[in-house]
């Protein structure tokens, strides 16, 4: 069934983009049909003060900063369009390109669904649709629609997930003085992320649910979400980081007979597979004139073993004043550790359980990191953004970067350059 939505998707895309070359940005026919072509995209600059760790902007991208500049963190271009097939029903595709898990430009469809209103206060979306685990999700890809040049790491960078094959729901109702929103969404993954360079990890086949209440009154929005992803057979590449970490760690090498060792095996309770991750959170966010203060909570729950449950919570506030909009936040996240304690019987068990303890330490995050920076819209759908991100961790704290972290005290400094548009 996946394959044949898949097909029908890019078949959609194919038919849009071909229409593109016939159609307008007005209206065609007395039923209000219309074609419509947008686009966004950031051209990004980033560099840190050290080569210790690199620093990523989310787990999907496999390598990071270091001390030389790079436009691989936040650049990405993305073009969409927008078909109305009817009155009440719209037909959206969005392409992009960034840097991917396998370290390629290659664009990838992150949308592709038919949007029909069965009424004002109601809506039902179906086909490929951006993830909305937490409050501003959706649209973390389109930095002019964000303040900061990219968002909270802490909080935003250990989601994997950025789009799903399946339908969703919203309702809306007049409440009180506000406007209650309420959205349920189910479908399958179709991505890959990165799992340790060069290796990535296929999440095709993870199963996606979850909903959220969202509540719109004055300036205010509020927002209680919960998601869960039930991950597919395809296992998590512990095997090529535990034959790695058994082959360049000392205190392994009596396990260095028993290579290549299979860690579903040895250590089933690390296994990803069939296990389910839960994403908890709640958000706030105050928009009035000149000011806009965000501010989220969330947690983690993982099943498996071979992942740390953590809390996160971040707030940004920013100030517009004219062409200028100067901003400060603070972002924090901290992971509990696993219980990692089978000793499996036999001369190796002690070691065994040891490569347990070394693979979890590698999902440790206790960090916080303070952003300060501004951004100048300098003209109609485009601005400049200069930032400056100091983080301060606990040298263990290696789950949000990428490298060896050889030497790595916890501490840096990341300067980031972005320009934005839209058309």
């Amino acid at each position: 069934m996946r394959k044949v939505v898949r097909q029908l998707l890019f078949s959609l895309f194919g038919l849009l983009f071909m229409l593109c070359g016939y159609a307008q940005d007005t209206e065609t026919s007395p039923t209000g049909t219309f074609f419509k072509i947008k686009g966004f995209g950031t051209l990004g600059l980033a560099r840190s003060d050290t080569n210790s760790a690199e620093y990523v902007r989310d787990l999907s991208q496999p390598r990071g900063l270091t001390k030389n500049w790079s436009s691989d963190l936040d650049s990405v271009v993305g073009l969409q369009a927008n078909l109305r097939l009817a009155e009440h029903t719209e037909g959206i595709v969005q392409l992009i390109s960034r840097y991917r898990s396998n370290g390629s430009y290659d664009p990838e469809i992150s949308w592709a669904f038919l949007r029909h209103a069965f009424s004002p206060d109601f809506e039902v979306r179906a086909g490929r649709l951006g993830t909305e685990f937490y409050m501003l999700s959706d649209s973390r890809l389109i930095g002019y629609s964000n303040t900061p040049a990219r968002p909270s790491v802490e909080f935003y960078g250990p989601l994997v997930f950025s789009y799903f094959d399946g339908i969703d729901a919203t309702a809306s109702k007049d409440v009180g003085n506000g406007i209650l929103r309420l959205k349920f969404y189910a479908g399958h993954s179709p991505e890959e992320t990165s799992g340790h360079d060069p290796v990535t990890w296929n999440l095709d086949g993870t199963r996606l649910l979850g909903g959220n209440v969202d509540y719109f009154v004055g300036p205010w929005q509020f927002r209680i979400a919960h998601a869960e992803a039930k991950f597919s057979s395809h296992e998590f590449p512990l095997n090529y980081i535990a034959n790695l970490a058994i082959a360049t760690n000392p205190a392994l090498a009596p396990l260095t007979t028993i290579m290549p060792v299979d860690i579903s095996t040895l250590l089933p309770e690390l296994s990803t597979v069939g296990k389910t991750s839960r994403f908890d959170s709640i958000g706030v966010v105050y928009d009035k004139g000149p000011l806009q203060i965000q501010g989220m909570f969330g947690r983690i729950a993982h099943e498996s073993e071979a992942y740390e449950d953590s809390r996160a919570a971040f707030i940004l506030g920013s100030y517009r004043a004219g062409q200028f909009t100067p901003y400060l936040g603070h972002s924090r996240v901290k992971s509990s550790a696993s219980n990692v304690t089978t000793v499996p019987p036999g001369p190796f068990g002690s070691s065994i359980n040891q490569l347990g303890k070394t693979l979890v330490a590698g999902a440790h995050m206790d960090q916080h990191t303070t952003t300060v920076g501004v951004r100048w819209d300098f003209h109609r759908n485009r601005d400049l953004k200069l930032q400056l991100d100091s983080v301060r961790g606990k040298p263990d704290s290696i789950f949000l970067f990428r490298g060896p972290a050889v030497q790595w005290d916890g501490h840096m400094n990341v300067l980031s350059a972005t320009l934005d548009f839209v058309f």
